[in-house]
């Protein structure tokens, strides 16, 4: 007979562990499933699982969660079987039992990307349309043509046409009712933005329009105008406002919140400039968290800037923002262990081995070549003469002895402080390779998307922008 197993996870895991246990298929053990109450696997601890495992189903063997807390020796006990840690991480399931752990699969998404180009009215046609060409290949799916305020756009048709000649989605945002209307009539896509004051524009051009209030935050006037298109059988997308920190921003996503309650299936698009722009933090994470808000809301269009320095990888990260939370809510998993990407300054397992670890490694070598690794004690290098560790590279200079060797001396410069910065970062360090960045640095061998990964942006049915 089978050796007989029963998992113990949370509610919000339990469908991708039966997943991954049933891809498994003959893995020489039998298997059951069982929930203890608790949402998330990793809060499970040993006393809970005393508390409410009432029934073992003749199991031979309990497997709780990597990350559960406690005596596991006192509850083998308690039940008569062993009781043992799986994986931290659900994917790494088919490795703990000798398989290959199945590649997550990124490749698809819902939601489309707006990337504006906000500078379009002082561009020359052929500076959109080098620009329109990175943003795709980072991921956009609409090219936003942003007008400016009492600014002359002479070439705005032209500019449209072009896009539409080189098989670009695009779109026209501008505050200017003319602009909109000289856009739609070129050919444009999608309009930004109207309200319930100028949907009379509708009348003359076929884009689809993107709604958003009259007055900021009535979201009365907003469901009007989109009842209004509902009517007509008109195509719309809805945008409530996102506000910018600490100014609004919570007020705002209860808008978004709202507005899903009240029109459950519009199309509803959310504009994040307000906070990534104007927000001096890292961005990875602030796309991450949106997007994140976007899949619980189902709103499938964002619109984004690449306005300030900070930001000149949004388009990257929003798109691998997307894949991952689209893969997270599709498996009913949390959005960790997926990707790397949006982890840019740091690693979630930096130090792969331990002080004692690498000098069992140095006792080991016996030429003159060094080796450099770093711990969470600091940088190590070592070669046959010796294991020498500190957190600061001059320090270990003096140990190097290669005042007469130019060309080393660089190149143990060069790894030292590649070294050194991963120890601070807590980023993973491999000698004689680039530190990785994320999504924040392209990166020219990764295939259709230069800074993720071999994916496309439009490998999916679900990436088509909504209508």
């Amino acid at each position: 007979m089978p050796e007989r197993i029963l998992f113990l996870t949370g509610r919000l895991a339990e469908p991708q562990l039966r997943r991954v246990l049933a891809e498994l298929g003959e893995a020489g053990f039998a298997w059951e499933v069982q929930v203890l109450g608790v949402q998330v696997a990793a809060l499970m601890t040993a006393d809970m699982i005393r508390r409410r495992l009432t029934d073992t189903r003749g199991a031979d063997r309990i497997l709780v969660p990597g990350r559960c807390r406690g005596d596991l020796a006192a509850l083998s006990a308690h039940f008569g079987i062993p009781v043992e840690r799986g994986p931290d991480e659900l994917m790494d399931l088919p490795e703990f039992f000798g398989r290959k752990r199945r590649a997550p699969d990124l490749s698809r998404h819902d939601v489309s990307v707006f990337a504006e180009l906000v500078e379009a009215p002082r561009m020359s046609v052929e500076a959109i349309l080098a620009q329109a060409a990175d943003y795709a290949a980072d991921g956009a799916d609409v090219i936003d043509i942003g007008g400016l305020p009492q600014t002359p756009f002479p070439h705005l048709e032209e500019a449209v046409q072009a896009l539409k000649g080189a098989g670009y989605k695009v779109s026209v945002d501008s505050m200017d009712p003319d602009e909109l209307l000289r856009g739609g009539r070129a050919g444009a896509d999608y309009l930004l933005s109207l309200t319930s004051q100028t949907l009379h524009l509708l009348d003359q051009v076929a884009a689809t329009p993107i709604l958003i209030p009259a007055r900021h935050g009535d979201l009365d006037d907003l469901v009007a105008a989109m009842e209004r298109l509902e009517a007509q059988g008109r195509a719309y997308l809805a945008d409530p406002i996102l506000d910018p920190l600490p100014f609004g921003f919570a007020a705002s996503l209860a808008r978004y919140h709202e507005l899903r309650r009240r029109m459950p299936q519009a199309e509803m698009l959310m504009g994040c400039g307000n906070v990534s722009e104007l927000t001096d933090a890292d961005t990875p994470g602030i796309h991450a968290l949106l997007l994140g808000v976007m899949a619980e809301l189902g709103i499938r269009a964002l619109l984004t800037t690449q306005v300030s320095p900070h930001c000149r990888s949004a388009v990257r990260e929003i798109d691998m923002a997307r894949r991952i939370m689209f893969a997270a809510m599709e498996s009913r998993s949390l959005p960790r262990d997926w990707s790397d990407a949006l982890l840019g300054l740091r690693h979630r397992k930096p130090f792969p081995y331990g002080q004692d670890e690498i000098a069992s490694m140095a006792e080991a070598v016996k030429d003159p070549s060094f080796r450099v690794q770093v711990s969470r004690s600091g940088v190590h290098v070592f070669n046959r003469d010796g294991l020498h560790t500190a957190t600061d590279p001059f320090a270990l200079w003096p140990h190097l002895k290669l005042e007469q060797d130019g060309g080393h001396a660089f190149y143990l410069g060069v790894e030292l402080a590649r070294a050194q910065i991963a120890w601070q970062l807590g980023k993973r360090y491999n000698q004689d390779e680039e530190l990785a960045w994320g999504c924040m640095v392209r990166r020219p061998d990764a295939g259709t998307n230069p800074a993720c990964g071999p994916v496309s942006s439009h490998s999916s049915p679900n990436s088509e922008p909504p209508p």
